[in-house]
């Protein structure tokens, strides 16, 4: 053995006795996640920007359609057909509506998600052994942006982050993702 071996020979021992640090997602295995998850259902989580906390259920039908039903409340969200409606079980008139382009949330409705696009993804950093990317629309970046927080092998979201145009946060943290579900068509009704 030479004297250089035997001086990295300590550095070689601490580098062993420490973990792997986790290596970000790549966008494009994001991406083609995200492109891949057609439906799903969840318990979700949601810290609004006021800091009070809602729990329920999330229903997810790419392209296009979201539907969160919330726990103990008759308030309900809904995205098709282009647009998002906010019931609010407290009024009585019909629901708020919006253009579902004009939310972040139409970032991972999209049909075809691609987030190496330029000027889409705006942060990209791994956290605590997640991957967490914030994205925005390049053309709108005054719509907002949404952070995803994503877990690896394998690839799946665990939360997100909203920012609307108003700089209001809204954190949605999903339990158990079940993928491939049969959501019928009339949960995502606007009427």
């Amino acid at each position: 053995m030479n004297l250089k071996s035997l001086a990295l020979a300590p550095v070689l021992c601490l580098a062993l006795a420490f973990p792997a640090l986790a290596e970000k997602i790549p966008l494009n295995e994001i991406s083609r996640y995200l492109n891949s998850l057609k439906t799903a259902q969840a318990a979700f989580t949601q810290v609004n920007p006021d800091g009070s906390v809602s729990t329920g259920q999330v229903f997810i039908h790419r392209p296009n359609r979201v539907r969160f039903e919330y726990q103990g409340s008759k308030t309900l969200v809904l995205a098709s057909a282009g647009q998002v409606a906010v019931y609010d079980g407290k009024t009585r008139g019909g629901p708020q509506q919006y253009p579902l382009s004009k939310t972040p949330l139409s970032l991972i409705l999209a049909p075809n998600i691609n987030l190496g696009k330029a000027r889409m993804v705006t942060g990209y950093a791994e956290r605590k052994n997640t991957t967490v990317v914030t994205a925005q629309d390049p053309q709108h970046p005054e719509y907002g942006n949404i952070q995803m927080v994503f877990t690896a092998n394998p690839t799946q979201l665990r939360q997100w982050v909203v920012t609307d145009d108003a700089g209001k946060r809204t954190t949605v943290i999903l339990g158990d993702l079940r993928t491939g579900v049969s959501i019928p068509p009339s949960k995502f009704v606007i009427n």
